[in-house]
């Protein structure tokens, strides 16, 4: 008698589908009058009460960026107004199996305005993926200071970053052609290169500051002059109504103490935002 045949089939279970954090906010100005405010998902806007010119914190609720993350701020700016937004804390990108985190970020400057763009630094750690792309649109009178700082890994956990894919395009615009654009790629490959000049050095933390205003030239020697932290190399240049700066250190806090002085210094001694003092 033949007994019942065996399934052999081995049942496997799918792996789990892992949820992805959605998030946008924007905010729109006419000059000093809030006319616009959405947010979605993981992306706030918050509006604290400053004196002077208004202020917009972004916040990434969900805690940081992983792979298939997507994340957007906006704002726009109309009849002079003047805007300063920054984020509420360091942005970090965590390890990520399968395709990047991707951040878009769009200021749209208008006629008579002028934008402070302040985020706090970005931190990567080992394994992370991020694509992000900031773009500026400035009207032709229209003026702006952007801040791009990012940190590899946390020097003070120990913490070495090896495996890493990072893509960041920074782009300013006025009256629709460019006037600074760059792309920049970090990439395990790169950092498998070592400690080279051309790279990084021996740098774990790196920013870039860029005035564009009519007579920005002129903020070089006054930047130079407190280009001067103990364990930052900075550099500063001033062309055609910009002006740039580039940072580079060991690790992030000197480094985030040299853009608190020139924060100060760009913008005629305004204090950086609050929650960038705390």
């Amino acid at each position: 008698m033949e007994g019942p045949m065996l399934d052999a089939t081995i049942q496997t279970k799918a792996a789990p589908k892992m949820q992805r954090s959605r998030g946008a906010a924007r905010a729109g100005f006419d000059g000093a009058r809030l006319v616009g405010l959405r947010q979605s998902g993981s992306a706030k806007a918050i509006l604290p009460r400053v004196p002077g010119a208004a202020e917009v914190v972004f916040l990434n609720t969900s805690g940081g960026l992983t792979s298939g993350d997507r994340l957007s701020y906006e704002t726009d700016l109309a009849n002079g107004a003047r805007l300063v937004a920054t984020t509420q804390a360091a942005e970090r990108a965590y390890r990520a199996e399968d395709a990047r985190a991707e951040v878009t970020v769009r200021h749209r400057v208008g006629a008579g305005c002028h934008l402070d763009w302040l985020p706090q630094e970005t931190i990567l750690f080992d394994h992370s993926k991020l694509a992000r792309e900031t773009t500026i649109e400035l009207a032709a009178d229209a003026s702006c200071l952007m801040l791009e700082a990012v940190v590899l890994g946390r020097i003070a956990m120990g913490e070495r970053v090896r495996e890493l894919d990072f893509f960041d395009m920074r782009r300013i615009e006025r009256a629709g052609q460019p006037i600074f654009f760059e792309p920049f790629l970090l990439n395990s490959d790169i950092l498998a290169k070592g400690a080279r000049g051309a790279i990084l050095g021996e740098a774990r933390a790196f920013a870039t500051l860029v005035l564009c205003a009519p007579g920005a030239e002129d903020a070089v020697e006054p930047v130079r002059s407190v280009l001067n932290e103990p364990g930052v190399e900075g550099a500063a240049s001033g062309f055609d109504g910009k002006c740039v700066i580039r940072l580079l250190a060991r690790e992030g806090w000197p480094m985030r103490r040299q853009i608190l002085r020139l924060m100060e210094t760009l913008r005629r001694g305004q204090s950086a935002p609050r929650v960038w003092q705390i």
